[in-house]
């Protein structure tokens, strides 16, 4: 039993390290995503500055065409001028447009930045709860490793040297285990009523 709580623990400690490491690895790769997240905002930032002045420089040149509607000489004219008006327009439109979907676009990076902050809380609060476990594990295992070697003083040396052979032939570590409702507690395989 003893031996039994004592590879639990350590095969419990061996998977939340490898936890947290993963959590770390995923932590960084998302913080250098976040940076650059970051950079790609200052650009949008500046693209939407420029297309709301080009806004203003289309305005500006509609407002121009308009007024030289009023004083053309014929019909070919005021239909060029007509189209220039109606193509300054679109060019509105069209910054118009642009400009929400890199406002949609901004959102969507500012979600993943604070998506990546919450996971550096969680790596936190996961390093922890490590080193909590590690302390209170690490009291247990001294205290089992005591007890171990006390009781293997009072075991006969032959069946403690084929004990140790067996457990260290075993992937789950159990040498000797306990039979609960006809089923072996290491392999779970029923035995028969003979054996």
């Amino acid at each position: 039993l003893i031996e039994s709580r004592m590879y639990k623990i350590r095969n419990d400690r061996r998977e939340l390290p490898l936890e947290v490491e993963d959590l770390e690895d995923e932590v960084a790769g998302l913080s250098t995503r976040s940076e650059k997240l970051k950079g790609e905002l200052e650009v949008i930032e500046n693209l939407i500055k420029e297309k709301k002045n080009s806004i203003d420089e289309h305005k500006e040149a509609v407002k121009k065409y308009t007024k030289q509607q009023e004083s053309v000489r014929n019909n070919r004219e005021f239909n060029s001028l007509t189209k220039e008006v109606e193509f300054q327009e679109l060019e509105i439109q069209l910054a118009e447009k642009q400009i929400k979907e890199m406002k949609a676009s901004i959102e969507h990076k500012k979600e993943v930045i604070a998506s990546s902050k919450e996971k550096s809380a969680h790596i936190k609060h996961k390093k922890s709860e490590l080193d909590a476990i590690m302390s209170e594990t690490q009291k247990e295992e001294i205290f089992l490793t005591e007890k171990s070697a006390e009781y293997e003083a009072q075991i006969e040396d032959r069946l403690l040297v084929a004990y140790k052979r067996i457990r260290s032939s075993v992937r789950n570590g159990l040498a000797v285990v306990s039979i609960e409702r006809g089923a072996s507690a290491g392999s779970f395989f029923t035995i028969p009523p003979q054996t």
